[in-house]
């Protein structure tokens, strides 16, 4: 039998660090899902999808520029927007002058449905994350966060501090 240190394993530290992280997130990804699906009947994954579409100039986005900022693959944006277009919340555009791709449009309907669910989604932030941290854990919280994102994504933090599309909820 081998030993997980043979396998450069993770320390007994190493561990507890990844999985109080990991954990947390699984927990707070569904605790949001459960408040947005219950209290306006949207998956966070289209919630967040609406919500850049409202940042966004214009209201809309190239679907290839979508799926990028919301980590997900182009298949995937295609079937989600497919089904936000089902609902009438989003429409689908061919840009003018340029038949290379499509751009994902927010309606007035999508536009009422995700100001809807903004405050449904603080509400939620704030009471299964903000709420159980003192000031000075926010601020530790914050670093860690941004200090793990410059190092995996240089330059989000940039995208993240301006008024544009790559702006999460």
């Amino acid at each position: 039998m081998t030993r997980d240190d043979e396998y450069e394993w993770l320390s007994p530290e190493e561990l507890r660090v990844f999985r109080a992280f990991n954990r947390t997130w699984e927990a707070v990804t569904a605790c949001l899902d459960t408040d947005l699906e219950n209290e306006v009947g949207l998956p966070r994954s289209y919630f967040d999808i609406l919500w850049r579409l409202r940042r966004a100039p214009g209201q809309s986005l190239r679907m290839s520029r979508l799926a990028e900022i919301t980590h997900s693959k182009a298949s995937r944006i295609t079937h989600a927007v497919g089904r936000l277009e089902k609902a009438g919340l989003v429409r689908r555009e061919v840009p003018e002058g340029d038949r290379r791709g499509w751009l994902a449009v927010l309606t007035e309907e999508g536009l009422e449905r995700v100001e809807q669910a903004a405050p449904v989604y603080a509400r939620s932030v704030r009471e299964h994350v903000l709420g159980p941290l003192t000031a000075e854990m926010r601020d530790q919280l914050t670093v860690i966060g941004e200090t793990v994102l410059a190092h995996l994504e240089p330059g989000a933090l940039t995208e993240a501090n301006g008024k544009g599309e790559g702006t999460t909820p």
